[in-house]
């Protein structure tokens, strides 16, 4: 059997009569107040009667302050018209529409409500209903608005990145398309020409405009050679690197400095080419390469390190002095490593010759990698001229000096004036712990010399016990620090 239902125009109910026929009005209030967040029941002339809130955030606000008070006041001024429109179709009979409408709130933020409005009136003969008193359905928004809020903030933030990054990459490509340096941008894994600018082009010639460019199409076999030594170098310590590099069409030498950088998921070589001039060229290769020699095959320790005191190259006696097997394996590392007796001296080093720009016959000490301790002296420099700023040390070993007098080897290793620098440099407790360990061996030493290595007689003229004594040999390594089981 097909049961027909009878067509309903505007959306509600096909049976009403048969379901909600009987019910009664505690049941109906419950179904309205279910039905929506905030229910309004407005009589003919606009003014709220009662009110029924699911929200828990409209439910004082609306049942205190929009009670007996006409619907046009609890709303701000542009939502007026917006009521005064659903007021005005109610009262024709039209179909409902929601609008939205804001409330003005005690916090300061309009509380935003979706409203649609039924009319409570009887219908008669299918004529317009009575006019009579109504019901406002009201939907809170204030979650949507939120919502929409973070997406325009969002959509302002992104337009903001957008812009800046457009301000970027525009001063980039100006700067590096007027820039007189020749500079190029490679694929690190494939070393593909992936941009250049003029300076460059106008140096390696057109061919570096094909497709299939490659090194070797602009460089000798040796310049080659070179460049894919410090490239692979490069990649596995990451530091900026130059090469000097002979070009095929003009024979010309220019000097590369290649450094590496990640973009997204990839790696990238920016390769700077810089001519050399007759002028910035050595006069005579020779000379320069018989002082390198001389400094490499110094008896005195020689390092140049960075401004923070990394080593940058050393020669062979430093290599010994410090007992490490390569100069590759001194590369990188601080100097603080192999230097003095704590980071104090190094820091002493430093703040000096950035200070005054040179240092003489600093007395300290150098540790070995395997415990060997050498008494040394130093001399440094500032070197502040040049692309990379360094510092220069002469190490010369001290230990095996003769002393002028029984005095000198028991003198202490820093003056007085020594001892001032270090104030506001190193703290107080260290100065005062390190000055206060010297000068009681120094005072252990000579009470053992006076009396002849007499550890009894020794104690008893610095006030010690025999104990005590004992310990402070074991600490300082003085001597043979057994103590006997008589003690």
């Amino acid at each position: 059997m097909l049961i027909t239902r009878p067509e309903n125009a505007t959306g509600g109910f096909t049976m009403p009569e048969k379901f909600l026929s009987g019910l009664g009005p505690d049941a109906a209030s419950q179904l309205i107040a279910a039905a929506a967040d905030v229910v309004l029941i407005v009589d003919e002339a606009g003014v709220i009667q009662d009110v029924a809130c699911g929200n828990d955030e409209l439910r004082n606000h609306a049942q205190l302050e929009w009670m007996g008070k006409p619907w046009l006041q609890t709303v701000t001024v542009e939502s007026r018209p917006k009521v005064e429109a659903m007021l005005k179709e109610m009262g024709a009979g039209s179909s409902a529409k929601w609008r939205q409408v804001n409330h003005p709130s005690l916090g300061g933020e309009d509380v935003p409500v979706s409203y649609s409005v039924v009319p409570l009136g009887r219908q008669t003969d299918g004529n317009p209903p009575i006019a009579g008193h109504c019901v406002a359905f009201g939907r809170d928004l204030s979650a949507q608005m939120v919502l929409q809020q973070r997406l325009v903030s969002a959509q302002l933030s992104m337009e903001r990145d957008y812009w800046r990054l457009r301000h970027v990459e525009t001063r980039y490509r100006l700067l590096f398309q007027d820039s007189s340096e020749a500079l190029m941008i490679l694929d690190a894994a494939t070393e593909r020409l992936e941009e250049a600018n003029p300076a460059a082009y106008k140096l390696l010639g057109d061919d570096a405009r094909r497709s299939a460019w490659t090194w070797s199409d602009s460089l000798d076999t040796e310049s080659v050679t070179r460049l894919q030594q410090v490239v692979a170098r490069l990649r596995a310590s990451g530091r900026t690197e130059s090469v000097e590099l002979t070009l095929l069409a003009t024979s010309s030498a220019v000097t590369a400095t290649i450094s590496l950088f990640r973009q997204e998921n990839s790696t990238h070589l920016l390769v700077r080419l810089s001519t050399l001039t007759p002028a910035a060229r050595p006069a005579d290769n020779s000379v320069q390469d018989q002082l390198l020699n001389a400094l490499e095959s110094a008896p005195d320790a020689f390092v140049v390190t960075d401004m923070s005191g990394h080593v940058l190259t050393a020669n062979r006696a430093f290599l010994e002095l410090a007992q490490v097997a390569s100069a590759d394996q001194a590369r990188g590392e601080s100097l603080e490593k192999w230097l003095g007796r704590s980071s104090v001296d190094l820091n002493v080093l430093i703040a000096n010759l950035r200070q005054r720009g040179a240092v003489r016959l600093f007395a300290t000490r150098i540790k070995g990698n395997y415990g060997s301790m050498a008494d040394v002296e130093i001399s440094g420099v500032a070197v502040n001229d040049g692309e990379q700023p360094c510092l220069g040390f002469t190490i010369r070993d001290i230990g095996r000096r003769l002393p002028s007098d029984g005095r000198a080897s028991k003198e202490l290793p820093r003056s007085a004036g020594q001892m001032t620098e270090l104030v506001g440099r190193v703290p107080l407790r260290d100065i005062v712990r390190e000055t206060t360990d010297l000068i009681e061996r120094l005072c252990i030493e000579a009470a053992l010399e006076l009396t002849s290595d007499n550890r009894a007689s020794a104690a008893e003229m610095l006030g010690l016990s025999r104990q005590s004594l004992y310990i402070k040999l074991r600490r300082f390594g003085i001597g043979d620090q057994e103590v006997p089981d008589s003690v």
